[in-house]
């Protein structure tokens, strides 16, 4: 059995962080080394991070609006 714990204001931190290098990729452009079928890939993996990230439930005073933007 396992005890769900909040996660402290550091992990939230840096689970932010991770979500807005998810945004920042999605809101840059394609790299010129990868094909465009990567890039779309890339592009859909990191949508998903973003639409799981935004389900938790932990979030206090995170600006989420350039998750959601980025999300769709």
């Amino acid at each position: 059995m396992t005890i769900d714990t909040q996660p402290t204001a550091e992990q939230i931190a840096q689970h932010y962080s991770a979500a807005m290098d998810s945004v920042n990729l999605i809101n840059g452009s394609k790299p010129i080394e990868m094909t465009d079928a990567d890039w779309a890939d890339c592009l859909s993996r990191n949508r998903e991070h973003l639409k799981i990230m935004l389900a938790k439930d932990y979030w206090t005073n995170e600006n989420l609006a350039p998750l959601q933007a980025a999300s769709v």
